[in-house]
């Protein structure tokens, strides 16, 4: 095998682990998996909500601990993603349904997210969270 195959076998590699990263992040944002969303989460998170507040790692967990963040339907419509070395981004589109910050909310949303590849898995280091 040539270098730029085995290049492309590890891309496509990294690639479809970003996929499953964020399937397994909408999993565990459906379930309210506190535990699976701290693996998830890089500790240095820095996150943008649609109301244009910034919230870290610490205060996503402590809001699906506390039951203010509760989602009862995230339906995908699309997803995109790119994977640039140990980067990856991916750009989900959807309507989410659930309780935020106490009130209940549906919208269609468009979240951007930023992972870093690191110990061999994907974690997402930022997030930009805006209506679609």
């Amino acid at each position: 095998m040539q270098d730029s195959e085995a290049g492309r076998l590890d891309a496509d590699h990294l690639e479809a682990d970003l996929r499953a990263a964020e399937q397994a992040l909408q999993t565990a944002q459906r379930h309210g998996d506190v535990a699976a969303l701290d693996a998830l989460l890089d500790d240095r998170l820095i996150a943008i909500g649609p109301d244009g507040g910034r919230y870290t790692k610490q205060d996503d967990l402590d809001a699906y601990r506390k039951g203010t963040s509760v989602i009862d339907d995230l339906v995908q419509e699309s997803l995109e993603h790119l994977v640039a070395g140990s980067t990856g981004v991916t750009f989900f589109t959807g309507t989410v349904s659930g309780t935020f910050g106490g009130a209940p909310v549906t919208a269609r949303m468009r979240y951007t997210r930023t992972w870093t590849h690191t110990g061999g898995r994907w974690r997402v280091l930022a997030a930009h969270i805006v209506p679609a």
